[in-house]
């Protein structure tokens, strides 16, 4: 797994060389959020230990969004080369999120890249084994993706890879387009085909 986390953090590195000044400065798929600010957020613990992190968050009581938030708006400011540097340099770095695993830290990885290239129409090479696993981890068994997507009683499946995962109505499209709609990123639903389009879009709606 470590091989593979390493080699798409060098994808996304590769990706993120190409940004322009402007590009960096537009917007990502997290809301208020710049690729700036979602490359800050990515390498956060390759740049901060884990002592200033613990003091860090206490200082907002425990709150990790907040803590993350501000840490993003303080850290956007890093210039991008000095980021897409320590993210090439951590390319093997073992991180793991907390009780994620490392499942948990290429889907991480995976998500936030996306977040930052796909807005950008900017080509991130994922390999097909970590998009893989990153959609596998996605979908839940309850009938929504880990990120609350309602996804019960559809079929959902790639046209660029072998997967699909549920029973039901279809809806397919490309991995780099359903990766980030399970993420609850809002990605344009005429995106992706099939009779399950309509009833994901009425789902998404009533959310």
């Amino acid at each position: 797994m470590m091989d593979l986390i390493a080699s798409d953090r060098l994808a996304l590195a590769d990706a993120l060389s190409e940004l322009t000044t402007d590009q960096w400065r537009g917007q990502s798929l997290c809301s208020r959020w710049t690729p700036a600010h979602v490359l800050a957020h990515l390498t956060m613990p390759f740049r901060i230990s884990v002592p200033d992190f613990m003091a860090g968050l206490k200082q907002y009581g425990g709150d990790f969004t907040k803590f993350s938030d501000e840490t993003a708006d303080r850290d956007s400011s890093i210039p991008p080369g000095e980021l897409v540097a320590i993210l090439r340099d951590n390319a093997e770095n073992p991180w793991e999120p907390p009780g994620g695993g490392l499942t948990g830290a290429l889907t991480h990885d995976v998500i936030h890249g996306l977040d930052m290239t796909w807005p950008q129409d900017v080509e991130y090479k994922v390999p097909d084994e970590a998009m893989t696993i990153v959609l596998d981890a996605l979908i839940g068994p309850s009938g929504e993706s880990m990120f609350g997507v309602p996804v019960n009683g559809i079929r959902l499946s790639t046209t660029d890879l072998e997967w699909s995962a549920g029973t039901g109505a279809e809806v397919s499209g490309r991995s780099r387009d359903l990766v980030p709609m399970l993420a609850a990123r809002r990605i344009p639903l005429e995106r992706f085909n099939g009779d399950g389009v309509a009833i994901l879009a009425q789902s998404l709606s009533e959310r």
